[in-house]
Formats: structure tokens, sequence, C-alpha cells
């Protein structure tokens, strides 16, 4: 893995009128996310809304995005299911694809295993595949909780090598001063992304990057190069913002605030709705935008 990625973005999934993948979309998120800090990308993750695609949607998606991307970012895709047979099969026909650098497997969900259950699955998983694998422990999406001591024990697996923790700021510390150098401990909470650097993870799996990476950039050359308060300063304005992007079912606000920015992205897939425009309205005061900002295409300026 390439050092210093710290900023990977979660990358939302666009959809056209009829509600194909809309590869263009897709494109030209990417590239803005690019050009304004991200250095890898989660591709099928939750913000892609990975549940309603097909295996064969994932396996297209996943293949134009290692070309789109080629190795100016390091790339995971997901591929984590709640059934062990079916992630390892999945992994197969993932791992094979060019620009695809490891692969990010969600704890088991309605299941609801135990922590002895969650090693053997991911241990199971972690011996068949080709690729590296990262945990995604979302407690809130899954109703089970991997354990801090778990994720200890499947990170001397040498094919786990790292954590997509969706958890506390306690256990980020438990997890940074219990696995050894190698392992790779990612926050999966924008709101934390400063601590998260700050405390010697690697640092964050954003949503929040689509719209506010050049500001979460900022902040952390601003932590790197010691000027901790303006590092503050920039995580305290980011953070009600940050927060704002959650107040109704994910991807839903990001996608319309990329509407607004003129990215074209679409709408959700059923189960989820796109905003609407009394919900616009609300997420715009939330991000201290006009009321109307995000009823129309307006390239909006994100930072004044």
């Amino acid at each position: 893995m390439t050092q210093n990625i710290d900023i990977m973005t979660a990358i939302i999934t666009p959809f056209d009128d009829n509600g194909n993948i809309d590869y263009a979309a897709l494109e030209r998120v990417t590239q803005h996310c690019l050009e304004n800090g991200s250095r890898g990308f989660v591709i099928g993750g939750t913000t892609g809304e990975t549940p309603t695609l097909t295996t064969e949607e994932k396996i297209e998606l996943y293949t134009r995005f290692g070309e789109m991307v080629g190795d100016s970012a390091y790339v995971i895709a997901g591929t984590g299911s709640n059934n062990t047979e079916a992630t390892i099969e999945f992994n197969r026909q993932v791992q094979t694809i060019d620009g695809i650098d490891a692969l990010l497997v969600v704890v088991p969900y309605y299941n609801k295993p135990d922590q002895r259950s969650m090693i053997a699955h991911f241990t199971s998983v972690a011996d068949q595949a080709t690729l590296p694998i990262y945990i995604y422990n979302i407690p809130g999406r899954t109703g089970v909780t991997m354990a801090n001591d778990t994720v200890v024990e499947l990170s001397h697996h040498q094919n786990i090598i790292g954590v997509k923790q969706c958890t506390s700021m306690e256990d980020l510390e438990y997890l940074v001063d219990h696995t050894e150098d190698g392992f790779h401990v990612y926050s999966g909470e924008d709101a934390q992304s400063l601590f998260a650097k700050a405390i010697g993870a690697d640092g964050i799996i954003s949503v929040a990057s689509h719209i506010y990476g050049a500001q979460m950039r900022e902040m952390y050359e601003a932590l790197e190069s010691g000027d901790y308060r303006h590092a503050g300063e920039l995580q305290r304005w980011l953070t009600p913002r940050m927060d704002a992007l959650f107040m109704y079912p994910s991807p839903s606000p990001v996608k319309a605030v990329l509407n607004a920015q003129g990215f074209a992205v679409g709408g959700c897939r059923l189960p989820i709705l796109p905003l609407d425009d009394e919900e616009r309205r609300n997420l715009a005061r939330h991000l201290e935008l006009p009321e109307d900002a995000l009823l129309h295409e307006l390239g909006l300026e994100m930072r004044n």
C-alpha cells in the first residue's frame, strides 16, 4: 500500500434518468475528488448503494472504475456480505480486476454472529483471497459490533491489513495502540477526521470529501505542519456540515449537493428516495447555504 493515503472517498454510484449507472458522471466526480485531496477510494460501499446493485453491475462498475483511476489512487472494492461462501466467490471475481488494490469485507449483517463466528468468517475469507482485506466494522448498519480484541486478533492474519471503524473515538485509540505497524486503521465517521489522524490512525474513509475534500486536505496539511489551531478551526467548521450530510438517509444528501453543483449524479435507488424540495431546503440551511441553493444547479462554492 502506498504511504500517506489519508483521505479516501467512499464514492457514490451515479445513476441516469433510466436508473442505470452513469459512468460519465462517475468519472466527473472521481476527477473532482482527486483534484480536491482524495488519495484513495472505496467503490461499492454503503455510499455506493451496493445492496441495490446486481453482481453483474458491480463487476462492471469495479472494472470501469479501475480503468478510470489507474495508478492515480488506491482503490478498495466492497465485496462483503452475510454469506461467507458467497463473499469468497465474489472475491474470486473481483480480485482479478485491474486497478483494484484491496477488498472491503463488512461484518456480517442480519445473522448477528458472535465474536468467535466473526473470526471464523474473516479467516475463511482472508485465507482464500489473493488481494488484501479490510474489515468494515459498522454496527449501526450490521446490528452487531466487532469487538476491539477481535479486530486485534484478526489483524495478525497476513492477508487482513486494515479496518474501517465506524464506532467511538475510544475504539480508534485502542486499535491504534494495540495493532502492529502496517495494519491500517481508518475512521469511517467524518466528524472524527482530525481526531483519527491526530491519534495515529491512517485517516478517514469519507463521504464529506465529495463536497469538502479541499478543506479536509487543508486540515490534514495544517496538522502535518504543526498548525494545530488552524486544523482545529477547520474541523470545527466541517463537523456540523459533515453531520448534515447524514441528516437524511445517505447518500441522498451528498447526491443532492453534487447535483446542485452540476455533477448530474441522479437520484438513489429504492429503498432510498431522493430528497424532496423541503428536505433540500432544510439541508441547505444546515450547510449554511441559501434555502433554495440545492434546488438548482448553481456550481456552489462550499466554503466562504
